[in-house]
């Protein structure tokens, strides 16, 4: 877990993926349509994976991936990124992070 948390420390939005799977590519498209640039971790291109995945899960994240952060903080996966979107809370919290300037 300490792995994730330097992770997820390092930028204000972090998303772990998987590049074959196209809800992930869903949120992703969303943040890159707001101008963020996320920091993307591709699991099945990590070597440390499965480290990762049990991190995740240990976190909360079911379905792991994808599995969003804003701000070092752990959003959710599409579900939560979608709700936050839909009530308008999504870029005021990017904003917030600092991964939104406009």
């Amino acid at each position: 877990m300490e792995m994730v948390a330097n992770i997820v420390a390092e930028r204000p939005v972090v998303i772990f993926s998987t590049s074959n799977c196209c809800v992930s590519e869903t949120v992703k498209s969303l943040f890159y349509e707001f101008g963020v640039n996320p920091a993307i971790y591709e699991l099945n291109e990590s070597l440390r994976s499965r480290e990762i995945e049990q991190a995740l899960g240990r976190l909360g994240c079911n379905p792991v991936v994808p599995a969003v952060f804003i701000g070092g903080e752990l959003v959710g996966g599409v579900n939560e990124v979608m709700s936050l979107h839909l009530k308008r809370n999504l870029k005021p919290r990017l904003r917030q992070a600092g991964a939104l300037w406009v």
